[in-house]
């Protein structure tokens, strides 16, 4: 066996650099500077100028004394600062980590205190959670506040929008600092280096778990890199994306889609909270090609009033969780949307498989939960074995009602599922009432299994 193909061909500099998403963002500030990277509000940031609010952030970072092996933590919506810090964080060496804004103040407290948290970023949304999760711990971060109030300003505000501006600016600032202010302290020609080894760890993400303390997973940059281009790949998204934030960019860093926008020099389109109108309109206005969500968010689109989807088609979904029922799928078809399947968990992440479409498919039997979602009643449904003296097993299933719904019996959705299925498949019991949901919004069906036992 030769040795020729070894001679001379090591990794160098001139051959080899490790894979990071940061290199992503460098690419679209040089080949795209002009063009629109995230709307927020009346705000439009291009993307030179989010590289250089990054690089102003991991210079100020460094100036703080920030670096390899530090953990920066974030607690955040949808908005442009969550965005700027999955780049300037790891510009710095440092290791992100998302705060899931849906938490209590001592499972917060518990993440900044096994993560090792050294800087925390703050919105003054979450002042009041934050400043309860301060006093729990004994060693505290640096806390840099971030005021989204622009955005309120910039707003033609409804009456409910008003009074979420007015909570929001009771909440008090908790840091020595604004985040912009910060961000002026940094360098905005700051020399930023590529992980020395693409295995160094890019962020820190905690699982909510079922039971006890919540469990933290390292990401590196080879992983994010990867996983950003596979999100391209398998989604078949174009260049320059126009994507809308209705997924959390604390869960599992967003699926890894802020690098997978930056790799696509797309546009981000900030959504501080799910709100079906407020979804709608953004469509509307801004084009948007591609978003993603927990099966709740798409079932809250369906369930919409007509007039608000008016002007909407062609825009491509993700869904993870549970595989979405056929009259969700049907649902989005109507709308003119394209749906989806993916599945994946916090330490592959995020979406680690995708069903792949097949036209065959189309012609298949449905199963209980499919049948459940197709009673115009229904709004949510899910079903589970309960354990069956003569049978063995039984299905049992656990319904939500929409809100107009009129009066339903359990009689009338068993009698329902038994005209379109198997009557063996169907239901034996039903219960009403809101269902089990994770902070990410999936059903929990160990829970409902547990229940069931009961009944």
């Amino acid at each position: 066996m030769s040795d020729a193909y070894k001679t001379g061909l090591d990794k160098n500099p001139a051959n080899y650099v490790p894979l990071s998403p940061l290199s992503f963002l460098a690419r679209a500030a040089y080949v795209y500077p002009h063009r629109i990277a995230t709307i927020h509000g009346n705000r439009r940031i291009a993307w030179q100028e989010t590289y250089t609010r990054c690089r102003r952030l991991a210079s100020a970072l460094k100036k703080r004394g920030i670096g390899a092996g530090d953990t920066v933590a974030v607690m955040a919506p949808n908005i442009p600062a969550m965005f700027d810090v999955h780049f300037g964080v790891p510009m710095a060496g440092a290791v992100l980590n998302t705060l899931n804004t849906r938490l209590d103040a001592e499972t917060l407290a518990f993440m900044l205190k096994h993560g090792e948290a050294r800087v925390l970023l703050t919105e003054r949304e979450f002042s009041p959670v934050i400043e309860k999760a301060l006093t729990l711990l004994d060693d505290k971060p640096l806390v840099i506040d971030i005021d989204d109030s622009d955005y309120f300003a910039g707003k033609r505000l409804a009456a409910g929008d008003l009074q979420e501006e007015q909570a929001y600016q009771a909440n008090r600032r908790l840091g020595e600092q604004d985040y912009e202010a910060f961000l002026e302290e940094g360098d905005a020609e700051f020399q930023w280096s590529p992980p020395a080894d693409e295995w160094d760890a890019i962020s820190l993400n905690y699982t909510s778990g079922t039971t006890g303390n919540p469990k933290g997973v390292v990401y590196h940059h080879r992983g994010a890199y990867l996983n950003a281009l596979n999100n391209i790949l398998d989604w078949g998204m174009p260049r320059h994306p126009v994507y809308l934030w209705t997924l959390p960019m604390f869960h599992c860093n967003g699926w890894c889609f802020p690098w997978s926008i930056a790799a696509a020099a797309g546009t981000n389109v900030c959504l501080r909270r799910v709100d079906a109108r407020v979804i709608f309109d953004l469509m509307r206005e801004h084009g948007v090609t591609h978003y993603c969500g927990a099966p709740i968010v798409h079932n809250t689109l369906i369930n919409a009033p007509a007039q608000w989807k008016e002007g909407i088609a062609g825009v491509a979904a993700l869904v993870a969780g549970a595989a979405p029922p056929a009259a969700v799928i049907e649902g989005m078809e109507r709308m003119g949307f394209n749906l989806t399947h993916v599945y994946g968990l916090t330490e592959t992440y995020g979406p680690a498989a995708v069903c792949a479409k097949h036209p065959e498919w189309m012609d298949l039997t449905l199963e209980v939960e499919d049948v459940l979602y197709r009673h115009p009643a229904v709004l949510e449904a899910a079903v589970v074995a309960k354990t069956d003296d003569k049978w063995g097993e039984t299905p049992c299933a656990f319904v939500t009602l929409k809100n107009d719904a009129g009066p339903v019996t359990e009689q009338e959705i068993i009698a329902f599922c038994r005209d379109r299925m198997a009557r063996f498949k169907a239901p034996r019991n039903v219960v009403f009432g809101p269902l089990p949901k994770t902070s990410t919004g999936k059903i929990q069906k160990f829970r409902l299994r547990e229940q069931a036992k009961k009944i």
